[in-house]
């Protein structure tokens, strides 16, 4: 037995789920690995979180983030136990009923569930802020540059400093004239395979949330582009423009600088993408994410088509190799 499995059982020994039988669930992009722990008499179940400090992963932020969300009335897994000095978290499960999966199983929910998601947001952005550091410009238009150094060197061996130089210059300006002002509490990763559906709840307790650790403070649009363009599934664009409209009425937010902030941050979120899912494949033996980059070059190229990104659109479409079938082939053999 490996000595994170002692661990692990150590904990689990001082709760009541000390005789439950345990299965591995799918885990993320990410170090932690997760167990659905399961009790033999009565059939329920709970999460077992393994979150390795020495491959920097640290549970402190779930909990304090978690606890943060139930405490504004919205579905976060409950703690049931912790051992937070070796990365182990206990916690509510809620079940497989993913937006994603739910949705492809069961096609009429789709507006019925994207409204639902639309409203969490409303919601939490109606909150008070807690502490949280800010995905500033300078912050986000350092990770957008991955798309230079991670995607388009992962495929050409090269960037174009030059080129990778001015796009940061540039786009930081662009965040800071068309992103700043109000923060919310943005999930950053809000999208279909983070949102579990929780029927029996009420109102915007009925949207399970996971996969929240990495939350900070940013603009309003982020975490509803972050779900309407989402790389994993496609969103039908009726059901995008309904849903940034719905978000719009409901907040009293100005129209235009929020539709050009969801544009603005598409192309930051989207150029991330296309860097972090590249180092994935190349960097840790993950080359199954560069599935998903096709989607994220639809979505950026889409993005970079508004007025406001004109001082670097052109720039990125030279710069940048388009992911042709022999461009993907390159970044999956690392």
């Amino acid at each position: 037995m490996t000595n994170r499995a002692v661990l692990a059982e150590a904990l689990i020994a001082r709760t009541p789920w000390a005789k439950a039988s345990r299965a591995p669930l799918a885990g993320d992009a990410s170090n932690r690995r997760y167990e659905r722990l399961t009790d033999r008499d009565t059939g329920q179940t709970a999460v077992l979180m393994d979150a390795p400090p020495d491959k920097g992963e640290d549970v402190e932020p779930f909990v304090r983030v978690a606890k943060y969300l139930q405490s504004v009335g919205l579905s976060a897994p409950e703690i049931l136990a912790e051992d937070a000095e070796n990365g182990f978290l206990l916690l509510e499960d809620f079940g497989d009923d993913l937006f994603a999966h739910l949705i492809e199983k069961q096609p009429k929910v789709e507006r019925e569930l994207y409204e639902a998601a639309t409203d969490v947001l409303v919601h939490l952005h109606s909150g008070p802020l807690p502490s949280l550091d800010s995905y500033d410009p300078s912050l986000m238009a350092e990770l957008s540059a991955l798309a230079f150094t991670k995607y388009a060197q992962g495929i050409q061996g090269a960037y174009d400093e030059d080129a990778h130089d001015r796009f940061q210059h540039r786009f930081a300006d662009i965040l800071l004239q068309e992103t700043s002002g109000t923060r919310v509490v943005t999930l950053r990763d809000y999208h279909a395979e983070n949102l579990i559906w929780l029927p029996e709840r009420d109102g915007v307790r009925r949207v399970g949330l996971l996969d929240f650790q990495s939350a900070m403070l940013c603009h309003p649009a982020y975490d509803l582009m972050s779900l309407l363009q989402d790389v994993r599934r496609t969103v039908p664009a009726a059901i995008e423009m309904s849903m940034v409209n719905r978000y719009i009425t409901a907040t009293g937010v100005d129209d235009h600088d929020f539709r050009t902030a969801y544009s603005v941050l598409g192309a930051q979120r989207n150029l991330r993408i296309l860097g972090g899912f590249a180092r994935l494949a190349t960097d840790y033996g993950k080359p199954h994410y560069v599935d998903l980059i096709p989607a994220a070059w639809a979505h950026l190229m889409r993005d970079l088509e508004h007025p406001a990104l004109v001082s670097v659109a052109d720039l990125v479409r030279q710069a940048l190799p388009s992911p042709t079938p022999e461009n993907l082939a390159r970044l999956r053999a690392g």
